[in-house]
């Protein structure tokens, strides 16, 4: 896989992220992963099972309102 083809990867998987930040951040965490799981299928994209929950367990800490939308370290286009 090219720099290339993994840096749209990461940038897909992010603005699913974000999206489920600013959406879902209050919503029970199943609603979240789901939601998670949902964009990136619809992205093509796919990230690994510790990189989502890392990035569930930043979208949680987002409920004191103090935090950002977590960053995506890693992603890969499916398939």
């Amino acid at each position: 896989m090219t720099d290339e083809v993994k840096q749209a990867a990461i940038e897909a998987a992010q603005r699913v992220v974000d999206e489920v930040s600013s959406w879902q951040y209050s919503a029970e965490d199943s609603t979240i992963a789901q939601q998670l799981d949902e964009g990136l299928a619809k992205a093509q994209v796919t990230i690994s099972d510790d990189e989502k929950a890392r990035i569930l367990a930043e979208i949680d800490q987002m409920k004191d309102e103090q935090s950002s939308a977590p960053q995506v370290r890693s992603a890969s286009p499916v398939g």
